[in-house]
């Protein structure tokens, strides 16, 4: 199955530790699995580097691609202004190159792109509770009150939608979590 192309869409809610997650498949499971690296029109954080954790576009340069049809997927976020997408040129690209492309997207993007991509995988990671989720987003120390509150109110949405993928993962044990996700993806 390795060595076929294949797109790997997973969501959850802010916080839940997605990109952890994925950091360890991707270096743990053998497969040539790629992260397809979206694109936004907020700031970058501290530490965070334009074309390898996003790709960072002016609110213009985002809109021209968007009027253009250059995305898979876009949403504004959070009712900020902000923007997010997923390139579809740079998904393309890594399919036609053999790799397993994996998009970390939110749960509109995953369903717009369920529709281009049907046979694509889709996983969704969750928290053990909403506890832990508030726990988590209120550790990160990145948000304002208001903009975490936001997210929470956010998150509790896309927990309502977890049933309308084909797997789950409760990430409330991080190897235990990883050795799952790396079993779906060898079957």
């Amino acid at each position: 199955m390795g060595g076929v192309s294949r797109l790997l869409v997973v969501s959850g809610p802010s916080g839940v530790g997605k990109g952890t997650l994925l950091r360890r498949v991707v270096a743990e499971c053998g497969l040539p699995l790629t992260m397809s690296v979206s694109a936004t029109t907020r700031k970058p954080r501290p530490g965070e580097v334009d074309g390898e954790h996003y790709y960072f576009l002016s609110p213009a340069e985002f809109e021209t691609k968007r009027q253009g049809g250059e995305f898979l997927e876009c949403f504004e976020v959070f009712g900020t202004g902000t923007w997010y997408g997923t390139l579809r040129k740079t998904v393309e690209d890594g399919l036609a190159a053999g790799h397993w492309v994996v998009l970390e997207i939110d749960v509109k993007g995953a369903k717009k792109v369920k529709e281009q991509f049907p046979d694509a995988m889709m996983i969704f990671i969750e928290p053990k509770s909403l506890d832990v989720l508030q726990e988590r987003l209120q550790g990160r120390g990145t948000e304002t009150e208001d903009a975490m509150q936001r997210r929470l109110a956010t998150a509790i949405g896309e927990l309502q939608h977890a049933g309308e993928f084909e797997y789950r993962i409760v990430n409330d044990d991080l190897d235990r979590a990883v050795r799952e996700f790396i079993s779906l993806l060898c079957r």
